[in-house]
């Protein structure tokens, strides 16, 4: 599938923020557990601590910011999610070992997509949800869990 780019819209970059009001744990769930690289990071700047998250010389990111005392966010959501489209099944299982290493179990998906195209998903210390995919959207046709390999 292909699709153009709106002429008068020349993005060369996406950074997604979310608040966080629990900075260090979820920094360390995105940069040490997942073994997000950490792009940018920043204490007391304005009194928001950050962190921006992805993966080098790709052009989107992830940041997390805590501000406030004490920091409020939003209630977690089901559809609240981190979809991260891994390239096959060994990646899936690697990534989801290297998640119980760390004491993470996967959670219940709310909606069926998810389990029925083979994702695992994880919560993050805010109850937001992390989707690991087994196939990367537009490159390939996802697979139904239980059909072949």
């Amino acid at each position: 599938m292909t699709h153009d780019r709106p002429a008068h819209l020349d993005v060369g970059a996406v950074r997604f923020a979310r608040p966080t009001a629990r900075f260090d744990d979820v920094r360390h769930f995105y940069a040490r557990v997942l073994a997000l690289p950490v792009l940018a990071e920043w204490r007391d700047h304005d009194g928001y601590d950050g962190v921006v998250l992805g993966l080098p010389g790709t052009p989107v990111h992830m940041e997390l910011t805590q501000h406030g005392q004490p920091p409020r966010i939003p209630e977690p959501h089901p559809e609240n999610q981190l979809v991260l489209y891994l390239r096959g099944p060994a990646a899936l299982d690697a990534t989801v070992a290297r998640m119980a290493a760390y004491g993470h179990e996967p959670v219940t998906a709310a909606n069926p997509y998810w389990p029925a195209h083979r994702a695992v998903l994880f919560e993050d210390p805010d109850g937001w949800l992390v989707v690991l995919v087994p196939w990367v959207f537009g490159e390939e046709t996802p697979k139904r869990a239980g059909a072949g390999a």
